[in-house]
């Protein structure tokens, strides 16, 4: 039986930093013949007593993630030439990644980009600065790029 090919997994979502995650997760899969995944988590709405607006929102968010993960996929395949595995999922950010890296064990490597604004670093990236971890009983590495770091920069340490 052979072995599932080993994933990088990106988080996707909206910020410059993810980015720069993505194009570093792209060039080592490249490099090293891995592939590649992107995981866009939509969190749920809190209009459940309002059914017909909290189903409205729900489908907007879930279209607006997927075309953000069309966009990203995109960015990658031009880089890799091959298109990564998407996946929605629904719920807490934190939770939904844990899930997901205990269910599916060819993930090998978290890429997470971090922000250099004064708001901090993002949510994943602050959740591990303050030693609260991501995972449960399956931790994998994480690499965490700079979002203000250059492609020339991700090219020389790829």
């Amino acid at each position: 039986m052979t072995e599932p090919k080993r994933k990088f997994l990106v988080v996707a979502d909206t910020s410059e930093e993810c980015h720069a995650a993505l194009y570093f997760a792209a060039r080592r899969a490249q490099a090293t013949g891995r592939s590649l995944m992107i995981l866009a988590v939509i969190e749920p709405s809190n209009f459940d007593h309002w059914i017909g607006v909290s189903e409205t929102m729900r489908r907007e968010a879930e279209d607006a993630a997927m075309q953000l993960m069309e966009s990203l996929a995109e960015e990658a395949e031009g880089i890799t030439g091959v298109r990564p595995d998407m996946l929605m999922r629904e719920g807490d950010l934190r939770q939904c990644l844990a899930t997901l890296v205990e269910e599916d064990e060819s993930i090998a490597l978290l890429v997470l980009g971090a922000s250099d604004s004064g708001e901090g670093p993002g949510p994943l990236v602050s959740a591990l600065a303050r030693g609260k971890g991501l995972f449960g009983s399956r931790p994998i590495p994480i690499t965490v790029v700079p979002g203000s770091m250059t492609m020339d920069a991700i090219e020389a340490v790829t």
